[in-house]
């Protein structure tokens, strides 16, 4: 469904009003942290060395909830982000208490069912058969809503599992809120969907002001699995809409790293829930790289799949292959040694 694109001074305001309500409310969150001493302490299985406040997922939802229910407000679909608003809520609680006292895998996993179960009434065409096809129609309706529920549940963890050096969330949160913008404002998509993207890209974009290497804190839980749920949506809407190659090429470099690294460890017999320093991301740190290095590394990627993804609205699905060898390039790059200078 084509519609006008949001006015300039809209995304502007969504973009900008959103990077700086992020960046004071981190400010503030750190402040707190720091007060309280609520800190990630190293660990074997860290990628830092010092105790470093973790929480700064604050700002960032503190700044994306009121700036998506805005948006909500002024959409010509008011109630359809109320589900992802509430599931947003819940989750930022639940992970909260995780962060904070540490929760088994039980009740984190339940809620992020409950979350996604409600979730899947925002997306396009409801809870009822009709329009909306995640997999436009390659899988009947109940098929079509159970597949994209667990690809949204592990895109959910995925995005959690990710957070695990400074910048790399925040920066991939900011990419995919920008990107899934802009490809929605050259499709002519609903204006929302490129406002809540902005919205997105801002907060993260400031809370990257302050976990940039070398970070000043830490983005935890609280933010990484309640991004990972918003982002997943907008990214299922606009699968939904047509543009699932699109939809895929954006956060290539996160399905990628992650689901191979899960698959690898579940070939080995290794719990896969539990902490670990096994990502590609993880093993370039461990091999000679900083930490601001690798996320410029991602960065650029993401840039390149941007760019395929602009071309797949011409040329669509044929621009995967292009995707995939960049995405497994840096793999590759990611899981290489640096050599020391002579």
């Amino acid at each position: 469904m084509t519609s006008s694109p949001a006015p300039l001074l809209a995304l502007c305001l969504a973009l900008g009003g959103s990077f700086a309500l992020s960046w004071l409310l981190t400010g503030r969150v750190l402040a707190y942290l720091r007060r309280k001493a609520i800190l990630d302490h190293p660990n074997d299985r860290s990628s830092h060395s010092i105790p470093t406040p973790r929480g700064g997922g604050w700002g960032v939802m503190l700044t994306l909830i009121p700036a998506w229910t805005l948006i909500a407000v002024t959409a010509d679909h008011p109630l359809r982000a109320l589900p992802i608003l509430a599931g947003t809520v819940a989750l930022m609680a639940v992970s909260w208490m995780d962060d904070r006292r540490g929760l088994g895998p039980a009740p984190r996993f339940l809620a992020q069912i409950a979350a996604v179960v409600a979730g899947l009434t925002a997306l396009p065409g409801g809870a009822l058969p009709g329009d909306g096809l995640v997999f436009q129609g390659l899988l009947p309706f109940w098929a079509d809503r159970l597949v994209a529920a667990i690809g949204w549940l592990w895109f959910v963890n995925l995005f959690n599992f990710m957070d695990g050096i400074d910048g790399l969330a925040g920066g991939e949160a900011a990419s995919i809120g920008a990107g899934l913008a802009l490809v929605a404002t050259l499709a002519a998509l609903d204006p929302a969907l490129a406002l809540y993207g902005l919205a997105a890209a801002g907060a993260a974009l400031g809370f990257l002001v302050w976990n940039w290497h070398p970070a000043k804190l830490f983005m935890g839980d609280v933010g990484s699995v309640p991004l990972g749920f918003t982002l997943g949506w907008l990214l299922l809407v606009l699968a939904a809409s047509g543009l699932w190659v699109a939809a895929l090429l954006i956060p290539a470099y996160f399905l990628a790293d992650a689901t191979i690294t899960l698959l690898r460890r579940l070939a080995e017999g290794k719990k896969v829930w539990q902490a670990h320093r096994e990502h590609f991301y993880q093993k370039a740190t461990q091999r000679g790289r900083n930490h601001a290095q690798v996320v410029r590394l991602v960065l650029a990627l993401n840039a390149a799949l941007l760019l395929l993804a602009v071309a797949s609205l011409a040329l669509g699905w044929t621009v995967l292959p292009a995707g995939a060898v960049a995405v497994v390039m840096l793999l590759a790059l990611l899981a290489r040694p640096v050599r020391a200078a002579a």
